[in-house]
């Protein structure tokens, strides 16, 4: 089987009432569960604020870092799930149930193939 992750799109600057978010809170638990239960989960978590980012890169054989995230965007990485499915098209169904439990985008990738 194929491993995907599934990165929740959550843009920096929206916020949820409180009823909205325990909803949202509610439905990403279910689907969790319902992951675990079929035999897709690998891994998943949120993530703190992109504010909190620190970057690690090398420029000119020395190692340097910067607080920030690497990029700037209205949109960061809030969350992610790391899934096996035996195709494109189930990776695209926990993709779909992902944006329903989470009321943002939510993009589906494989990984690559590691080599033999």
């Amino acid at each position: 089987m194929t491993q995907y992750l599934l990165s929740v799109y959550h843009p920096e600057e929206l916020t949820f009432p409180p009823e909205q978010l325990e909803k949202v809170y509610a439905d990403v638990d279910a689907l969790n569960s319902e992951i675990k239960a079929a035999g897709a989960w690998v891994f998943g978590g949120g993530l703190h604020p992109s504010s909190t980012a620190t970057v690690v890169q090398l420029r000119d054989g020395e190692v340097l870092t910067t607080d920030g995230p690497f990029t700037e965007g209205k949109e960061h990485v809030g969350g992610f799930w790391i899934i096996e499915a035996p195709d494109l098209d189930a990776a695209l169904e926990w993709g779909r149930k992902a944006t329903r439990a989470c009321i943002v985008p939510v993009e589906v990738r494989p990984f690559q193939d590691e080599p033999e």
